[in-house]
């Protein structure tokens, strides 16, 4: 099992930044990436970032050049630090590992933390 406590989240003026954490515990040896997704009121859940344990990023569209996601290993945590951010980046954030095991992916998901971008 693992437990995903993420943190962070918050109210934003437009234009302003924020620094999601996500703090992993269990057995996350067995884990192929983490990531960031979000979901937005009367939205499916989409991704916004993930890293793999090799260190590849892949970043959603509506969110490149402006968040970034990274990985500290040794403290098993990774971070979302979103900068620029829109009224339309409000959502639940929520904290994903996943691991893949004969064709199969294994999703584990954080509580989700608000972010409210908003004047």
């Amino acid at each position: 099992q693992v437990q995903l406590v993420e943190s962070g989240g918050g109210l934003v003026q437009p234009g302003g930044s924020l620094r999601l954490s996500c703090a992993a515990s269990g057995t996350i040896f067995m884990m192929d990436g983490m990531g960031w997704y979000r979901q937005a009121p009367g939205k499916q859940r989409e991704l916004v970032a993930t890293v793999s344990d090799e260190g590849e990023i892949y970043d959603a569209e509506s969110v490149k050049g402006r968040f970034t996601i990274s990985r500290d290993n040794a403290k098993n945590t990774v971070y979302l630090q979103m900068n620029s951010l829109k009224p339309e980046d409000t959502a639940v954030y929520y904290c994903n590992a996943y691991f893949l095991s004969l064709g199969r992916r294994y999703d584990y998901w954080g509580q989700g933390t608000q972010v409210t971008v908003s004047s």
